[in-house]
């Protein structure tokens, strides 16, 4: 015959407490989805103003960046003279040096014909710079004067991007040839533009008194593709002690991570997304922990009977940690999914680069299920402090 406590430790209580009654559990559930929701957007649009701030200097093709001094991020319009990027490409393990310009130009909307400033990247067509899809395409019609690509993922008040449509750069007429996807960060304003180093001194090398006209002997950015056998720290380092200093020498991954300093070090964005993602966290904790104090108290004359009957708090606790555990899974699952869905709904209304990593799923199903945890640990002390025999008024 099978003893009454083997049946006790066989049966799934925390899964029988949780599902006994189906509309507490889908409000339940509701409530940890909502908890996840929150830190998946929080983090989410922290990331992405991260991610969007770099995207287009990993895309570069480039092992090695050559750029101002006085450029610590891409906002300042510092240039360097051309003449440096070909003294680095003398030098040996330099297969290849491109030039880059990018300016910030007013787009008209060909629509509304409101003007909203874009981000104007231009580069010398046979130089392998940019390698996206749409680019690589219309390389032949960007050789045609006054032409360009428009981003796709430009901010929808920029207009149509369709080939063939006519619309004006600072007051210059341009035509749409193509498109391409890159989409927007806090450099591009509201979206990108790709033409050719000639048409960028079409546009930008004759402008007013008022203005600073651009030629083609000074460069927004250098990119040096290096040999496959040579490192890109040992070439920069050479490349620093070698070249005047009036120009900066980095590896890309080293610009990449000085533009990420930046925007971490100089500005609030990290610290109010941070901050959010704990309320959001601390949120969690209380509104779990409410849902698992009510089910204890629903369950108090079961608690008390199991700790009269013998029972230890470790194992009463042992059940709240699995009823945490199991909403926390449950809750997360359906609050992943739904942050998918609004991570490609604002990625789509933004451009910015919502990205929901492989990484970033397991961090957060981390911190849900840590979030339940501490919440189930501090529930529990209403059972591990009670007095069976007040329970029952003995």
């Amino acid at each position: 015959m099978v003893r009454f406590s083997q049946f006790v430790r066989r049966t799934p209580l925390a899964w029988f407490n949780l599902t006994y009654e189906r509309r507490r559990l889908l409000t339940s559930l509701a409530g940890v989805a909502f908890s996840v929701l929150l830190m998946f957007i929080f983090r989410g649009f922290e990331n992405a103003l991260y991610d969007s701030q770099v995207q287009l200097l990993k895309l570069l093709n480039g092992d090695v960046v050559l750029i101002s001094p006085l450029k610590n991020n891409m906002f300042v319009p510092e240039q360097i003279a051309r003449q440096r990027l070909y003294q680095a490409q003398a030098y040996a393990g330099v297969e290849a040096a491109y030039p880059l310009y990018t300016t910030t130009a007013y787009w008209k909307n060909p629509e509304t014909r409101r003007t909203r400033p874009l981000r104007v990247i231009a580069f010398n067509l046979s130089d392998p710079v940019l390698q996206l899809p749409g680019i690589t395409e219309s390389l032949r019609q960007l050789q045609m004067p006054w032409t360009a690509l428009l981003d796709q993922r430009s901010r929808p008040e920029v207009g149509s991007g369709a080939a063939g449509t006519l619309t004006e750069v600072d007051e210059q007429q341009i035509k749409v040839v193509g498109s391409f996807e890159l989409g927007t960060d806090f450099a591009s304003g509201n979206g990108n533009v790709v033409m050719s180093d000639q048409n960028f001194l079409r546009y930008f090398g004759r402008l007013g008194p008022d203005e600073d006209s651009r030629d083609l002997s000074t460069i927004d950015l250098g990119l040096l593709k290096l040999a496959p056998d040579q490192a890109p720290d040992v070439l920069a380092r050479t490349l620093s002690e070698a070249l005047p200093k009036d120009v900066k020498v980095m590896t890309k991954a080293e610009f990449v991570e000085q533009e990420l300093n930046y925007w971490r070090e100089n500005t609030s964005i990290g610290f109010v997304f941070s901050l959010l993602a704990v309320m959001s966290f601390a949120v969690g904790i209380i509104l779990v922990y409410q849902i698992l104090y009510t089910d204890i108290s629903d369950h108090w004359s079961e608690y008390a009977t199991l700790k009269a009957m013998g029972y230890s708090n470790l194992y009463l606790l042992g059940v709240v940690i699995q009823e945490a555990v199991i909403l926390a899974v449950m809750g997360f699952i359906p609050g992943c999914l739904v942050s998918a869905g609004l991570y490609k709904l604002t990625a789509n209304a933004t451009g910015l680069l919502m990205q929901m990593t492989q990484t970033r799923i397991i961090n957060l199903f981390i911190a849900t299920v840590l979030m339940c945890l501490i919440s189930g640990a501090i529930a529990v002390r209403k059972v591990q402090t009670a007095d069976p025999a007040e329970v029952f008024g003995l």
